[in-house]
């Protein structure tokens, strides 16, 4: 089993744990919706486009509507069982779903918290800390393009993994994981910054997306 899958099977676990109605940090979603979106995305291709096309955003929606009153259980067995055959997903699982599964995992883990509050994370693996490194080098660089302040992410050891964007300088220092869930715009998260106040609060408000 890779690492993908090994984190699929933990989120749902965690969600079977703390039921449907559980708050995530996605905001607006609670356990359901959350599950909804991740096997929308995996097995209806046509849906999932309304998340980033305005226009088709109403067939998104009712598709969405369309699996909400299914029974838990069976929402928890597809989204257990992963990318169907004809899922481009499924090809190249341990790649696409690595980074989505952990931190939708952490969102259920996380939901409720406050996000100003401080928050004792999981113990992540040393195996799961290397791979994850990939997508914040990655996709994390993608989501930070538009950083306001030049900020650099570093390991708590101090070894840097990647500097994006422009202006005054601020560091982050966290765990490979707590990281990307900072790069991913998730709160709250187990990280320590250095720089001028306002170039910190700045670099923690800034809007982050794909």
């Amino acid at each position: 089993m890779n690492l993908a899958r090994s984190e699929r099977a933990a989120l749902v676990e965690t969600m079977r744990r703390t039921g449907p109605d559980a708050p995530t940090l996605c905001a607006g979603w609670d356990n359901r919706d959350l599950a909804i979106h991740l096997i929308l995305r995996e097995r209806r291709l046509d849906a999932t486009a309304g998340i980033f096309i305005g226009p088709l955003a109403g067939h998104t929606a009712a598709v969405a509507d369309s699996y909400a009153d299914k029974p838990w259980d069976e929402l928890l067995a597809m989204l257990s069982d992963g990318p169907p055959w004809y899922s481009p997903f499924r090809v190249a699982d341990r790649f696409l779903n690595l980074a989505e599964m952990f931190v939708h995992h952490e969102d259920v883990l996380r939901g409720g918290a406050d996000p100003a509050g401080p928050f004792l994370p999981r113990q992540v693996s040393p195996d799961l800390e290397r791979a994850l490194e990939l997508p914040l080098r990655t996709v994390g660089r993608r989501i930070m393009a538009g950083s306001p302040v030049r900020a650099t992410l570093r390991t708590g050891d101090g070894r840097e993994v990647m500097s994006v964007g422009r202006g005054q300088p601020v560091g982050v220092s966290g765990s490979v994981g707590e990281l990307l869930l900072f790069a991913f715009g998730r709160a709250p998260v187990d990280v320590e910054f250095s720089g001028s106040p306002a170039a910190i609060a700045s670099l923690r408000s800034a809007h982050r997306t794909l």
